[in-house]
């Protein structure tokens, strides 16, 4: 079978595993190998790859926790060839270790539910090169996508904050959909998660944890940019302010 490049979602899982070793490689025969190697090949990424028993075999999983091991800067021996990918993530572990490792159990425990097997790909889940390096992955990207697309979700947020009288507007830029679309345009506005999944967990959503944008802030919140892919409201204020752009002042 032609070589498939191991991506974000997968050297997560397989890094958290060479942590959880004490940052030493595994063997094929590991019955850990042989569960990452079944969960790799279960995952949503590479379409019918897993047909091919070959496909993230044991032996292939077990070469990889080689390349991440080598790569740590404490290693004594010489490194393996890991590629850039898995030296990035290595490096995104040392820097920052417990939020990598949230974002690997987070995406453990979206697989085990099994609802991210039923989420389609979802637009702008991927930088325009068609990768993504963000910290969590493409497919906690792609589940956090898929739950701000929920009607339902966002339909209880805008009730809730009619009853509270609070302005239907982005809270980024302050653009209202209604005072510029007028009747097409009144009521409509998207909504956002202030905490990602790698930070929050995969928990049940509250009403306070959303917050409104229009259709071009949130689309700059999920852009994959320099290693995010995840933005707060107030970080993509400061990013609009350094732009020129006019932003909503912050809350008091």
């Amino acid at each position: 079978m032609a070589q498939i490049s191991w991506v974000r979602d997968e050297l997560l899982l397989a890094c958290a595993l060479v942590i959880e070793n004490g940052w030493r490689e595994l063997r094929q025969t590991d019955p850990r190998v042989h569960e990452l190697s079944d969960l790799l090949r279960s995952l949503p990424l590479h379409g019918d790859a897993a047909v091919d028993p070959r496909f993230r075999s044991p032996n292939s999983v077990s070469r990889k926790t080689t390349d991440i091991a080598t790569a740590h800067p404490d290693y004594a021996g010489e490194a393996t060839k890991g590629g850039r990918p898995t030296q990035q993530v290595v490096a995104d572990f040392l820097k920052n270790e417990s939020e990598m490792l949230a974002a690997a159990q987070a995406l453990q425990a979206g697989i085990a539910s099994g609802e991210l097997h039923l989420i389609p790909a979802q637009p702008g889940e991927t930088a325009e090169d068609g990768e993504t390096n963000a910290r969590e992955g493409r497919l906690l990207a792609r589940w956090a996508l898929y739950r701000e697309r929920d009607r339902g979700l966002r339909d209880r947020k805008i009730k809730q904050a009619r009853k509270l009288n609070q302005p239907l507007h982005c809270e980024v830029c302050t653009f209202d959909f209604g005072a510029a679309y007028g009747p097409l345009g009144a009521g409509y506005v998207e909504v956002h998660h202030r905490l990602p999944l790698h930070v929050s967990g995969p928990r049940d959503t509250k009403l306070k944890d959303l917050a409104f944008l229009c259709a071009n802030c949130h689309r700059m919140c999920h852009r994959s940019h320099e290693g995010e892919s995840w933005r707060t409201p107030e970080e993509l204020r400061a990013e609009l302010r350094k732009g020129g752009g006019h932003a909503a002042s912050d809350p008091a």
